[in-house]
């Protein structure tokens, strides 16, 4: 008789099973995990602590597939530049699992080692180290903003009545997509102006 299949687990496919699950929309657990993954609740435990674990290892799943490094020569600002506008699509195509992540401690070592990056960069531009987590932080609401802003849907805003000027400049905009695009250039532009100017101060 052939054997029966037996699912392998490792924190990759629990990750996996994770996201899948929170993409959907289902409700998140261990046991909506394991039976996504056709293993019992208590098989799990053996890779990772519990629900907060199965979050971190998602986050860390996440990051590793929309890394973003340093490459050589580039300028600091260039970095942030396509660091910000990869975490925007990892935000927007991951939308609903932003909920979970807040509130969490991050220790996987590849989200760990993506704020290094960042830190890294931040000084080696010349920033005090005094402002290098504001900036951090900042450059994370700037990315998660924006990628929340990338996934809303085509009509972001209807007026049911009269308006003064956002029902005029509504009817003038056509592409929801050229309209996130060119927020979020001008967004960046901003902010990383607002950055050099800071450390030429």
């Amino acid at each position: 008789m052939p054997r029966p299949r037996v699912t392998v687990l490792s924190p990759e496919r629990i990750a996996d099973a994770g996201l899948e699950l929170v993409d959907s929309g289902e409700p998140f657990g261990v046991n909506a995990i394991a039976r996504r993954l056709g293993v019992r609740p208590s098989s799990l435990y053996n890779h990772v602590d519990g629900r907060d674990g199965i979050v971190e290892l998602m986050r860390g799943r996440l990051v590793s597939r929309y890394a973003v490094h340093p490459e050589a020569g580039e300028s600091w600002d260039a970095f942030l530049l396509r660091l910000m506008r990869a975490h925007r699509r990892m935000y927007a195509d991951h939308p609903l699992l932003v909920p979970l992540l807040v509130g969490k401690t991050i220790t996987h070592p590849a989200v760990i080692g993506a704020y290094d990056e960042m830190a890294t960069a931040l000084a080696g531009a010349g920033f005090p180290d005094g402002e290098i987590l504001t900036i951090v932080t900042l450059i994370d609401a700037f990315a998660i903003g924006f990628g929340f802003d990338l996934a809303s849907p085509a009509d972001v805003w209807k007026p049911d009545g009269p308006t003064r000027t956002l029902g005029r400049v509504l009817a003038e905009e056509s592409d929801r997509d050229a309209r996130a695009e060119r927020a979020f250039d001008l967004a960046a532009q901003v902010l990383l102006d607002s950055l050099r100017a800071r450390l030429a101060a």
